[in-house]
């Protein structure tokens, strides 16, 4: 026989790694251990079974025609061993042997390997509360925890459902309570939802959207302790703001490595916790490997580790894992941080670095608001987007991206990641072959105008205010004009509700700009700003001090504050 390799962890990484390091090298011995009952399984389908999109959450765990991958699986097709219900103890570098414990037997052995991949995974943030081991608190990570939370959605002894975290998991699994008729509750430590992967002005449209659906937001608002009732099930959960009424709680605060065995053996961790590891995804010991939830990524804006566990980036681990236990020297450039998911028809995606981060790390920036439909607006079925790009200024590297909206975001968003990682620009995005056909996309896709703005403010044919930026004036009382360049028919059906507004359409803005005072700052603004930066290179034409105008970037579709919209 070959090399023995022993593999911890049944699920994504670890299956992918020996799988493909089996298909490579044929003589390799192969063993992977779980100490869970499930393997090889599509956890981040979890949510969608709960909604019902499909009965049996076993279908998570099936090829696509069908087949369970379960351990006799694994052991005729793929030609690896695997044993469930059991858990690497300890880890023996030295004489290179997993002290294993079977968990129905209770009986302990030592395993010897040639090689080691720990795929160890995440698991589940649960803050010492109090009271947050009474019934009805779930998280949500396994198949057991996806059962468990759909028999207490039809057992619940009351319909109010409270979301703790309005990261991913939280966001996703709102749809599913609410379709089923709980009243739904999302708390929120942080001031608004998504707050790892958006920027505030990006994630108010989808807090405006999901109030207009039912469901109650408290952000900026700490849970401090859970009640039950007489049977001991919760009953509220208790905040520094409201008390909230709850017969269901779903704990969505977020994950952490699972990387103690690691640690308990020595091997060097990094700095969230995860598992340190170099380009092959060797660990610090060179006969150690690790991958998915459990390690770091290298972060490709920044160079430095990140955390982000997803389900993506352990399976491309566990391929570049498995050619290397083949002898081969494959090597993982790292993440850019790109996310996707739907709320109640809102497509969200992100990629990159958001503003908020990049001005954390130093960088100085240039950001864009490009809203506006994902097809031509004649075209039945477009619906709307609002694309942020943010890119450094002196450089025009492609920092990251945001997009919500009703519309298709993935392919815009994957385009911007695919330019990440390959280091390019702004210049370099305004130029892509992308493809084109009204039923697609419009002449010139969304990305691509989201880059020609930035393009305009480097080059001085523009300057623009993001909408935190105005709005931070108008806060302040800022003396300033907020020039409405829309048809009276546009402006009749929204406006924003604000006193230093006048109103002069595009088309009368050459013979009226005389209206204007000269000692004022204009900030000309539109629906999607379009011909706000029209009006703005008009009203410099017409000889107004280029240092006091400025439009609003992304105009009123994109600003996510108080609009007076008739019904």
């Amino acid at each position: 026989m070959g090399k023995k390799i022993v593999v911890i962890g049944g699920v994504a990484c670890g299956m992918k790694a020996a799988c493909r390091a089996k298909r490579i090298d044929p003589s390799l011995e192969i063993l992977v251990l779980e100490r869970d009952s499930d393997i090889s399984y599509g956890a981040c389908g979890l949510p969608f079974y709960l909604e019902g999109q499909f009965q049996d959450i076993h279908d998570l765990t099936t090829t696509p025609v069908g087949v369970i991958r379960d351990v006799n699986f694994f052991r005729a097709v793929k030609g690896v061993e695997v044993r469930i219900r059991t858990e690497a103890i300890r880890i023996d570098r030295k004489d290179k042997k997993v002290l294993v414990r079977d968990l129905e037997t209770g009986k302990e052995e030592g395993i010897p390997y040639d090689k080691l991949v720990i795929a160890t995974g995440s698991r589940p943030v649960r803050p010492p509360i109090p009271g947050i081991d009474l019934a009805g608190i779930h998280c949500l990570k396994t198949l057991h925890d996806g059962e468990a939370i759909k028999k207490a959605m039809a057992q619940a002894p009351r319909k109010k459902a409270v979301i703790i975290g309005a990261g991913l998991i939280g966001m996703e699994c709102i749809e599913p309570l609410l379709k089923d008729g709980f009243e739904v509750h999302v708390v929120e430590k942080l001031p608004y939802v998504l707050p790892a992967l958006l920027d505030e002005e990006m994630a108010a449209p989808i807090m405006g959207h999901l109030r207009t659906k039912g469901v109650h937001l408290h952000c900026g608002t700490s849970v401090t302790r859970f009640e039950g009732d007489e049977t001991g099930h919760v009953a509220r959960v208790m905040t520094d703001g409201p008390e909230i009424e709850a017969g269901l709680v779903i704990l969505a605060i977020g994950f952490r490595p699972n990387a103690d065995i690691a640690r308990d053996a020595g091997i060097e961790l990094g700095p969230f916790g995860g598992i340190k590891v170099d380009a092959h995804l060797r660990t610090s010991d060179p006969d150690i490997y690790a991958g998915g939830d459990c390690v770091e990524s290298r972060f490709l804006v920044t160079g430095r580790p990140l955390y982000a566990p997803m389900g993506s980036t352990a399976n491309k681990h566990g391929r570049i894992i498995g050619e290397n236990l083949a002898g081969w020297q494959s090597t993982f450039p790292g993440i850019s941080g790109t996310a996707v998911c739907r709320v109640l028809g809102m497509n969200i995606a992100r990629t990159g670095l958001t503003e908020r981060d990049a001005k954390k790390e130093g960088l100085e920036v240039t950001t864009s608001m490009a809203p506006g439909p994902d097809k031509p607006h004649y075209m039945k079925d477009s619906r709307p987007i609002i694309l942020k790009l943010i890119a450094e200024t002196h450089t025009g590297r492609i920092l990251g991206a945001q997009i919500v909206g009703a519309g298709e975001g993935l392919s815009r968003i994957d385009t911007v990641a695919s330019l990440i990682t390959m280091g390019g620009t702004i210049d370099d995005l305004a130029n892509v072959d992308m493809g084109y056909a009204p039923p697609f996309s419009p002449a010139l896709d969304n990305v691509i105008t989201a880059a020609h703005i930035i393009q305009n403010k480097r080059n001085g044919l523009a300057k623009a205010y993001s909408p935190g930026e105005l709005k931070a004036k108008l806060d302040a009382k800022e003396q300033f004009i907020l020039l409405d360049v829309r048809t009276p028919k546009e402006i009749d059906e929204m406006r924003l509700p604000y006193e230093n507004i006048l109103s002069i359409p595009l088309g009368k803005l050459r013979e009226r700009a005389g209206e204007l005072p000269r000692d004022k700052e204009v900030v000309p603004f539109c629906k999607i700003s379009l011909r706000g930066y029209e009006a703005a290179r008009i009203l410099l034409e017409k000889g107004l001090d280029p240092e006091k105008v400025t439009f609003l970037d992304g105009g009123i579709v994109a600003w996510p504050y108080e609009k007076e919209i008739k019904k």
